[in-house]
């Protein structure tokens, strides 16, 4: 190895442990303690491979520079994130795309590395190899892989959802697959579960875009759909004042209660399994209803401050989940 690449190569495995060290920050255990180890291992590998690839697609990767170096991808101008807020530049957009086409061309290698070991070039970037071992175990494909990938590049040219069955297409790019790696991993996909599955996968996302309707906001991109805030009133500029005026509130409430039917909807997924898979899935459920708790609690006001689940609340609600199945 190279005296230049060295130190690029240890900058990427410092920010991959950065990524990994967000899963604390999450609304639900990404994996918990109870899971075998072997489980939480995969689990933690697909949602380092998730992070990496939302870090890469909203510009918050920890050394932007070294991983462009290391996936091969043109270090030009944007590597480094805008110190203002509002969507990228053109420069910056353009870089986020070609990091996230440097991020697919390593997925390639993951599974010919795991198709074909020894003669292949292996993955470049630290958690995408932490990939290969899952591929060989339980026969993944690269579809929920590219999924998600391609909902990052969705989120580099759409800004707006028009209705909430755009946000749902969306949510089908950004957030199903996930689930749908949790029982690959877990063995147990059906075309049952997976239909359970992915509205309890949507219905969290939505959930986090109510949460981060600020956030969301800064990066020049509105998840609320455009037919509701028209139907409420709500315009840009309220979402972007200091507190919530009465129709954000008002939008606010009638989402959460969207989002809590959807949720209802595929909750029963945890009544299909049983052991700690199914205390693992109660856990997502209840994470889920707990940050809409915290969003009711903050009298749907999600523009002061960003309503976080309580702990006490979730290990409760999960409680109650895996006890009634749903």
């Amino acid at each position: 190895m190279s005296a230049s690449a060295q130190p690029r190569d240890t900058s990427v495995n410092r920010s991959a442990g950065r990524t990994l060290d967000k899963a604390a920050a999450e609304n639900f255990p990404v994996a918990p303690f109870f899971l075998p180890a072997a489980w939480r291992g995969d689990l933690m590998a697909v949602y380092g491979f998730a992070r990496l690839v939302d870090d890469a697609g909203d510009g918050d990767l920890a050394d932007p520079t070294a991983t462009a170096a290391l996936l091969g991808v043109d270090g030009g101008p944007g590597t480094t994130p805008s110190d203002q807020s509002g969507p990228p530049t053109a420069q910056e957009t353009a870089f986020r795309l070609a990091l996230l086409d440097g991020l697919e061309r390593d997925l390639d290698r993951v599974f010919e590395t795991a198709l074909h070991p020894g003669t292949a070039d292996g993955p470049r970037h630290p958690l995408m190899r932490g990939l290969v071992p899952l591929v060989d175990r339980h026969g993944l494909t690269p579809e929920p892989f590219r999924r998600l990938i391609e909902a990052n590049r969705v989120d580099q040219t759409t800004a707006r959802y028009a209705s909430y069955d755009d946000l749902i297409g969306y949510c089908t790019l950004s957030a199903d697959p996930v689930g749908r790696l949790v029982l690959a991993i877990a063995g147990v996909s059906t075309p049952e579960r997976i239909e359970l599955s992915d509205a309890v996968c949507s219905a969290l996302q939505v959930v986090e875009h109510l949460q981060d309707v600020a956030e969301d906001l800064a990066r020049g991109r509105i998840y609320l759909p455009t037919e509701d805030l028209d139907r409420f009133g709500v315009t840009e500029a309220d979402l972007a004042a200091p507190t919530a005026s009465g129709p954000v509130r008002e939008l606010i409430a009638f989402e959460v209660h969207r989002a809590r039917t959807l949720l209802d909807r595929g909750a029963p997924l945890v009544g299909t399994v049983r052991g700690r898979l199914r205390l693992l899935l109660a856990g997502f459920t209840a994470g889920g209803y707990a940050a809409l708790a915290a969003v009711e609690d903050a009298g749907y006001d999600v523009l002061a401050r960003q309503a976080k689940p309580d702990k006490r609340r979730l290990a409760a609600k999960a409680a109650a989940i895996f006890a009634k199945g749903r």
